[in-house]
């Protein structure tokens, strides 16, 4: 079959969550589909980008919009009732684009990811599949508690809207996927439960155990630009190392990801290193003693745990991001409630190696007995096959 695929960022290089999902899936399905890759493009492209990608799609249209084009349809977002996560990505002219491709190539199914590109195909008469993949509507919801206070009546709209979407959303496509249960569970349409769970996977192969020297404690990696990792960030620094120093004075932490905010570049200090980007991620994880990751906004499974356990290193996290997890606490990995609790788990860790060891060696027999790009993958080959035959 043919596929156009229809992504809101271009899939390369795989520093954030929907690029790394997207990528995964492509590389998966282009094993047994013909695919058209169309990704929206607000920023520079990636040197490697094109090269890398097309290994396995059979044709590549990156459509660039520009931020005068954002602003402009924002702007023009806060006067109808689209959520600003669509209004950023559409536009006219993008969407004459995507409808000359869909002339052009004639595809068999379309997949678009996230509904952020929804809008460009909700009415079109073709076997659709949309990968929701995080509940944004939830996202909103849950920063609503935290917000300032003149940024609450804006984000209300916006969760407000968001819920629309998501239930509308869910009526244009054929098949809906998402990536965890418990996200399946918060989108609000009555028949959510026949949205497929289509799970991350992990390359084992590439995070794997590496006997790099630990001079680091402690270790939270990700987009540090993104808003529940500078707020994961900002908890970590002031509200748990604090307690873990007064015993570890000389503990060490490492803050590694892309684009870090000003707010997180304002946590460096004699016992905190920053890093911003780096070319690649598993130096950072196998650094570091523990993996922590204390999460208390967002939504949908958390990659970087994944992949920490992968390479065989003890984590820790909170609640909000276990629940998608699935994994035990206490064996797996530890889950923590408040700074006291992430405290005590780091400190029983760093002085109990053989229990952290044991702990990182669950975790690891975890991931590769459930976290699989392939048989995750299958699932949604399996629902773009089926929709062939209606």
């Amino acid at each position: 079959m043919r596929l156009l695929f229809i992504l809101p960022r271009v899939p390369y290089p795989t520093e954030k969550g929907d690029k790394l999902r997207a990528f995964h899936q492509i590389k998966q399905l282009s094993k047994h589909h013909e695919i058209i890759l169309c990704a929206l493009n607000d920023g520079d492209l990636h040197e490697d980008a094109i090269p890398v990608l097309k290994k396995y799609v059979k044709a590549i249209h990156i459509i660039p919009i520009s931020r005068i084009s954002i602003g402009f349809n924002l702007f023009k977002s806060l006067f109808s009732k689209k959520p600003l996560q669509v209004g950023y990505f559409y536009n006219s002219s993008s969407s004459s684009k995507i409808n000359s491709l869909i002339k052009d190539y004639k595809p068999d199914h379309i997949f678009c990811q996230l509904i952020r590109v929804a809008e460009y195909v909700k009415g079109v008469d073709i076997p659709k599949t949309l990968d929701y993949q995080d509940v944004f509507s939830k996202g909103v919801e849950r920063r609503l508690a935290t917000a300032p206070f003149y940024l609450k009546p804006f984000l209300k709209i916006e969760y407000n809207r968001l819920l629309r979407y998501e239930h509308d959303a869910f009526e244009a496509f054929d098949n809906k996927i998402i990536i965890s249960a418990p996200d399946r569970d918060l989108i609000p349409h009555p028949d959510r439960e026949k949205i497929v769970v289509v799970a991350n996977g992990v390359d084992t192969d590439f995070f794997s155990p590496q006997g790099t020297v630990k001079d680091y404690d402690l270790v939270f990696t990700g987009n540090m630009g993104y808003p529940p990792n500078i707020k994961a960030a900002e908890y970590l620094v002031n509200e748990i190392l604090p307690r873990v120093l007064t015993q570890k004075p000389a503990l060490r932490l490492l803050i590694a990801g892309a684009s870090p905010h000003l707010s997180v570049l304002a946590l460096k200090s004699s016992q905190v290193d920053v890093s911003g980007w780096v070319p690649d991620m598993r130096e950072c994880y196998a650094r570091a003693r523990v993996f922590i990751a204390p999460m208390q906004i967002g939504t949908g499974l958390q990659n970087k745990l994944l992949e920490a356990m992968s390479m065989k290193i003890p984590c820790i996290t909170s609640p909000l991001a276990f629940q998608a997890l699935g994994a035990r606490d206490g064996e797996d990995i530890l889950v923590a409630s408040t700074p006291e609790d992430y405290a005590s788990h780091i400190l029983m860790l760093l002085n109990n190696p053989g229990k952290a060891d044991q702990i990182a060696l669950n975790g690891y027999n975890f991931v590769h007995r459930n976290f699989n790009w392939e048989t995750e993958t299958d699932k949604l080959n399996t629902l773009i096959n089926k929709s062939k035959t209606k």
